[in-house]
């Protein structure tokens, strides 16, 4: 096994590549969560935005405008979960896992015109000398414009929970929404909004796949993403910065295993695949292990049904 092939900067970038749509779907479901609603259906919201991005871009061939659609798709999507659980009262297990079928099979009849066409260029960012550094350069300065959208919205997340009064109400409805119905704050439109939010960045993790990670439209793939940025939820306590943390970490160990397979390790291409979801695995059960860390840390009214009394 030959290490020296391996470029340290190289397996850097594709490792925030790896882990930006993730971070975008993990930030969005924990704002939902936050809010008391869990919602299952992300991988589905994230392939519905992956294709409708992807179309968006060469119909129009604004990279820009694809982001857009896809937010629009991923939003759309989420508001048909929210009219679901939010005013008939359907089951939010239920009704995520449907929502993530219905976008597989969705995604799936759009797509068929866009197999094999290959998406516009992404532009990326160039700043004057910043951006011609050595290794700085490519590590920090010469990214799309996406990677810092994440980030920004990461710190914004963070900031709006800790500091602001809707930030308060959000969390406040997540933790009773019977104290916060009766203090006057309309339960349902926090929610609806709330969910609206996380399809949209879900969508635009979706759309991120199709017009950066593999610039082209694939069937499927997402390949479970959105099952892992639930898991980064859990594994980030629903703190935004230990979200960034976790999507780097899981976006690793995706560029890990390509990378041993690249290099020729003696185990067979199909388990070396399977890693990143092994180790989402141990992680939720290792975090289930400890219940009281938990409850202390997840909404208290998380998956629970809001009825308003009179």
């Amino acid at each position: 096994m030959d290490l020296s092939s391996l470029n340290p900067v190289a397996i850097a970038i594709a490792l925030i590549v790896a882990a930006t749509p993730l971070l975008f779907a993990a930030l969005g479901e924990l704002i939902v969560e936050k809010a008391g609603v869990l919602n299952l259906g992300v991988e589905g919201m994230m392939i519905v935005g992956a294709i409708a991005g992807f179309a968006g871009a060469n119909v129009t061939g604004s990279t820009t405008f694809g982001v857009l659609c896809a937010l629009l798709a991923g939003a759309a999507l989420a508001g048909v979960f929210a009219f679901m659980t939010q005013v008939l009262m359907s089951n939010q297990v239920a009704t995520g896992l449907a929502l993530t079928l219905f976008g597989l099979g969705l995604a799936s009849m759009l797509g068929q015109p866009y197999s094999g066409i290959p998406a516009p260029e992404f532009p990326r960012l160039w700043l004057p000398v910043l951006s011609d550094l050595p290794i700085l350069g490519r590590l920090f300065f010469s990214h799309d414009w996406l990677v810092y959208v994440s980030l920004l919205l990461a710190g914004g997340t963070a900031w709006a929970l800790a500091r602001t009064r809707a930030g308060l109400v959000l969390r406040a409805v997540g933790e009773n929404h019977d104290a916060a119905h009766a203090i006057g704050y309309r339960v349902v439109a926090i929610r609806t909004a709330a969910i609206l939010f996380g399809g949209a960045c879900a969508g635009v993790g979706g759309a991120y796949l199709s017009l950066v990670a593999s610039p082209l439209w694939v069937e499927g793939m997402t390949a479970g993403r959105g099952w892992i940025a639930l898991a980064i939820v859990v594994f980030a306590s629903w703190k935004p910065w230990r979200a960034v943390l976790g999507a780097y970490i899981f976006g690793g160990v995706t560029i890990a295993q390509l990378n041993l397979q690249a290099l020729g390790v003696a185990i067979e291409s199909q388990y070396l695949s399977m890693t990143p979801y092994l180790v989402t695995i141990v992680v939720l059960v290792i975090i289930s292990s400890d219940k009281r860390r938990a409850r202390m840390n997840a909404p208290a009214c998380l998956g629970r049904p809001f009825f308003a009394a009179g």
